[in-house]
């Protein structure tokens, strides 16, 4: 879960699960996220984040949702990731939010490969992402990292963005 990870830009970054005590952090971290990759990450038009979703994104007791953070060195709060696994504990769904003034260093990249080899070494046999088809730089850096892109069921404007883990399971 943890781990110390290098972007192709060189910034280092520290990852670690979210705890309780991160909600503040969390809280901050959204205040620097642009209206519209708000939206992006949320599909919603919503202006803040709750309490409530705060709370949720720094549960950790949950086995079936982890919520990652991604540090700076000087620990600013950079990107913010989850996976939630389904029911049948083979499929997982992915989320990520990358700090406004800390856009096109790789923290993106760097983040969800990081999610992607969690998901591996849960045995997942796949992970997906919900983007809005308005997301060009997400379902752009998904589909450089192999994912494969289909239709959502009953919302044109919306995609799904899948990659396989285990196929062969």
């Amino acid at each position: 879960m943890e781990a110390n990870l290098t972007t192709r830009s060189g910034l280092h970054l520290r990852v670690r699960r979210a705890v309780p005590q991160d909600e503040a952090l969390v809280a901050d971290f959204f205040a620097h996220v642009t209206p519209e990759d708000l939206s992006f990450r949320f599909l919603s038009g919503m202006k803040d984040v709750s309490h409530e979703r705060l709370k949720a994104m720094t549960c950790a007791d949950d086995p079936m949702v982890v919520n990652f953070l991604a540090l700076s060195p000087s620990n600013l709060l950079v990107a913010v990731g989850s996976l939630a696994i389904d029911e049948s504990l083979r499929h997982g769904e992915v989320a990520l939010s990358v700090r406004s003034d800390h856009k096109h260093l790789g923290i993106g990249w760097e983040l969800l490969s990081h999610v992607a080899r969690y998901a591996e070494g849960r045995q997942l046999k796949s992970i997906q992402c919900v983007e809005s088809r308005a997301n060009r730089s997400a379902i752009t850096l998904e589909l450089e990292m192999g994912f494969q892109i289909t239709q959502f069921p009953d919302d044109p404007t919306l995609v799904l963005v899948r990659r396989e883990l285990h196929p062969g399971t």
